[in-house]
């Protein structure tokens, strides 16, 4: 018999181990490679990236979350920003610079590009949002991912919530509608690829 995936809260002691593990994640995804085209800026800068984010938008408002492999090391993580609390501070945004220039370096005009993007079409309406989702290629089928969207989830659904997110990988959007999300719209990045933006109803 299998044993349950351990699921935890994410903490400010967690964040390289979380960002290390997106930027595993989502090297090969087609948003941010279009971001960082060049591989080796990429493998680089996606971990600063994710750190930035994590230290400063998702961890501190809480429901972000870590699923762990068995010797208690970081398999997935799913960073996630509870109703009325996605906003940042124009402190955190200036705090936020110095790590997204060292991310994304000359193509933080990109970056920035694709943040307006999904800011215009966010929704306006109270909900959970899945800023990030994703496992270590080695566990990739493990359940990780699974367990991590139930842990979350599982909650929304008692407080008669919603939940969204944006889908950067096609191939992404069937798993996504298997918990319940449905796409609302598609979208495109000028000269770049389409984003999938997914809501999940309340039950």
């Amino acid at each position: 018999m299998s044993t349950a995936i351990r699921v935890r809260t994410a903490g400010q002691s967690d964040i390289t181990a979380a960002a290390n593990t997106l930027a595993a994640a989502f090297q090969h995804d087609p948003v941010m490679s279009w971001i960082l085209p060049d591989d080796h800026r990429r493998a680089v800068g996606l971990p600063r990236f994710f750190a930035t984010m994590a230290r400063h938008v998702f961890v501190p408002v809480g429901g972000s979350e870590l699923a762990l492999r068995p010797d208690g090391t970081v398999a997935g993580v799913a960073l996630w920003t509870p109703p009325n609390r996605r906003e940042t501070s124009p402190r955190a945004e200036l705090r936020m610079m110095p790590g997204l220039l060292r991310a994304l370096g000359r193509r933080i005009l990109a970056g920035k590009q694709v943040a307006e993007l999904l800011e215009e079409h966010h929704p306006t309406e109270p909900h959970w949002y899945l800023g990030m989702l994703g496992t270590a290629p080695d566990v990739r089928g493990a359940g990780y991912g699974n367990a991590l969207l139930r842990s979350r989830l599982d909650r929304v659904d008692a407080e008669g919530g919603t939940a969204y997110l944006e889908s950067s990988n096609p191939d992404n959007v069937p798993y996504y509608e298997r918990f319940g999300f449905t796409v609302t719209s598609e979208i495109r990045i000028p000269d770049g690829p389409p984003l999938w933006l997914m809501l999940r109803a309340a039950r």
